[in-house]
């Protein structure tokens, strides 16, 4: 009877010791991706007011494009800091390198908030505007990656789709609280005031919120699947030529998961409002306001879909959201031909489907990959599709309906992206509740270290710290 006590009260702490990493793991891997999209949307709203400031004001639209490319560049060149933070990764470590990018996002965020415009130095603004978000850009490389990896190993095994969905939330938190503090900002300031110095504050705030988060993610220790690699000399020297060798597939169908994220994302969240205002005639408020309450809807959503995959797995969830895609996708835009409600009832229901899909796209990639090169594939992965695909939505979109001249391009062109996932999925095997380390992360002559038999009841992250 001692021993049933024993094992009920040690099973007891080490699910509350459980409980307490992972939310200190949400933490240290949200925090980041909150900064970036909280930098983002602010950017991207005060465009505007961004162009003004350092760019020369005898053309208006001269500087609103060249401010528009600052950020497509930015957005091009996360695929080298992929290929730069996702090897590092898988060679030092998943929290060296979230320290690490999350460092260089708030020291170049600073930056900019504190940067003098074109009417005091000139050419150097604009010079030191693009090299600020460049940095940025690079930085951002390595940020889902790490974040990814260390969310994944960090999670126990059994709570892993809801762990590493709070990624996402913290991209949407990011996202709102950016638009928010546009709002609080264009309603509370003037058009002087805003020029002056109201466009740095998002900057400076952004600045303390990068310190919290590289204080949380440098005193959290290393996810316990990397340091059972460093334990076993198992680490990898070479990690993106051993993915390249070995995990083609694996990575091209990461890849598949991930376009068919990217694209309803930015439809949605973002490119759905010019769509609104330029071809339904809807108000910017009306369009403005949908947009935030998919995002609210997300933050209740996305944890929910990442638990319901721990629950009956990753493929029903993945699939069913990729099939309801490519069947809703067209219908939805014809629907918001018919009006303002139509558009909402519209919204909504892609709006669902995309926190489906962004509920479980994350941890399925992640699982997708072996420990020594999870890092890497994840990064480029990620930012590669990023760069190809999300970045070039809302241009895309105008140009098709411009050469089509109809307004429902924006529905088949998701369908396109929902077969990419759905086929990408169909060749993926279940992966919930499986270890994360596996034969191919050990030594050959060391395969008993490989915990394939971890109880059900007992985290993941605890059992390895056992061995």
């Amino acid at each position: 009877m001692r021993t049933c006590n024993s094992g009920a009260t040690t099973t007891e702490a080490v699910v509350a010791t459980d409980a307490v990493a992972l939310r200190r793991s949400v933490a240290a891997g949200a925090v980041g991706v909150f900064v970036h999209w909280f930098d983002w949307a602010a950017y991207a709203y005060l465009a505007g007011t961004v162009a003004t400031v350092f760019f020369p004001a005898e053309n208006s639209t001269t500087g609103l494009l060249a401010v528009f490319g600052v950020f497509a560049v930015s957005f091009g060149i996360r695929p080298v800091g992929a290929l730069v933070f996702g090897p590092l990764g898988d060679r030092i470590g998943r929290k060296r390198t979230l320290s690490l990018v999350i460092f260089m996002m708030s020291g170049a965020t600073l930056t900019i908030g504190l940067l003098p415009g074109y009417a005091s130095i000139g050419v150097a603004a604009p010079v030191l505007l693009v090299l600020l978000r460049l940095i940025q850009g690079f930085a951002a490389g390595g940020e889902f990656g790490s974040a990814a990896s260390f969310l994944a190993e960090s999670a126990p095994r059994r709570r892993r789709g809801f762990g590493v969905s709070w990624l996402e939330v913290g991209s949407l938190l990011g996202f709102l609280a950016g638009s928010f503090a546009f709002l609080l900002l264009s309603t509370g300031l003037d058009d002087g005031q805003l020029t002056s110095w109201g466009w740095r504050v998002p900057f400076l705030v952004s600045a303390p919120l990068g310190v919290i988060g590289f204080i949380i993610r440098n005193k959290i220790e290393d996810t316990p699947e990397y340091r059972m690699l460093e334990a076993n000399d198992s680490v990898p020297r070479s990690p993106a030529r051993e993915l390249m060798r070995s995990h083609k597939r694996q990575l091209l169908q990461a890849a598949g998961l991930m376009a068919a994220m990217h694209v309803p994302f930015y439809a949605v969240l973002t490119y759905l409002v010019t769509y609104e205002t330029d071809h339904l005639g809807h108000s910017a408020d009306s369009a403005a306001l949908l947009s935030t309450v998919i995002s609210l809807l997300g933050l209740v959503l996305v944890p929910l879909f990442g638990l319901l995959s721990d629950r009956v797995g990753r493929k029903p969830v993945f699939v069913g959201a990729t099939a309801a895609l490519l069947v809703v996708s067209t219908p939805a835009f014809l629907l918001m031909r018919t009006g303002l409600a139509g558009t909402w009832i519209a919204g909504l229901l892609l709006g669902v489907i995309l926190a489906a899909i962004l509920g479980t796209y994350a941890v399925w990639s992640a699982e997708t990959f072996p420990t020594r090169t999870r890092q890497s594939g994840l990064s480029i992965a990620y930012n590669v599709t990023a760069a190809l695909f999300a970045g070039t939505v809302p241009y895309l979109m105008t140009v098709l309906i411009s050469v089509t001249g109809s307004t429902l391009v924006p529905g088949p062109y998701l369908m396109v992206f929902a077969v990419a996932g759905l086929v990408a999925a169909l060749s993926l095997r279940e992966t919930a509740g499986s270890a994360l380390l596996r034969p191919e992360d050990m030594p050959e002559d060391m395969p008993e270290n490989v915990p394939e038999n971890v109880p059900e009841d007992v985290p993941e992250a605890a059992a390895a710290e056992v061995r």
